[in-house]
């Protein structure tokens, strides 16, 4: 495995549910941590969703690895923001036997 070049920062979000100050909630997110990451696409595609037309793109993010259970591992449900970029995480594995990097892969939509 080559050394993956970790040069965008990416803030990683968890879902939250948090007060709506109504007396409800609302699904919201938190802020983790920022993470050097190498992002590079996988493969994309065009679909409808809910009669719009949406553009799928897969994308493959490297990080440094973090022990099970830290807040700074990612994991599927959250998601990954750079900007107004929103990437969220579908699966995470180490990307080498000795656990250096975890590799996340994600998906970004945007309604086209």
């Amino acid at each position: 495995m080559s050394v993956p070049r970790l040069n965008r920062q990416l803030v990683l979000e968890a879902p939250d549910v948090l007060r709506d100050g109504a007396g409800g909630y609302v699904k919201g997110w938190v802020p983790l941590g920022v993470l050097w990451a190498d992002v590079r696409p996988r493969s994309g595609r065009e679909t409808a969703q809910g009669g719009a037309p949406v553009s799928r793109m897969a994308y493959k993010i490297t990080v440094r690895g973090a022990p099970v259970g830290s807040a700074q591992r990612p994991a599927a449900q959250q998601r990954f923001r750079e900007g107004d970029r929103i990437f969220n995480i579908e699966a995470v594995a180490e990307a080498d036997p000795d656990g250096c990097y975890l590799t996340c892969l994600a998906q970004q939509e945007q309604v086209v």
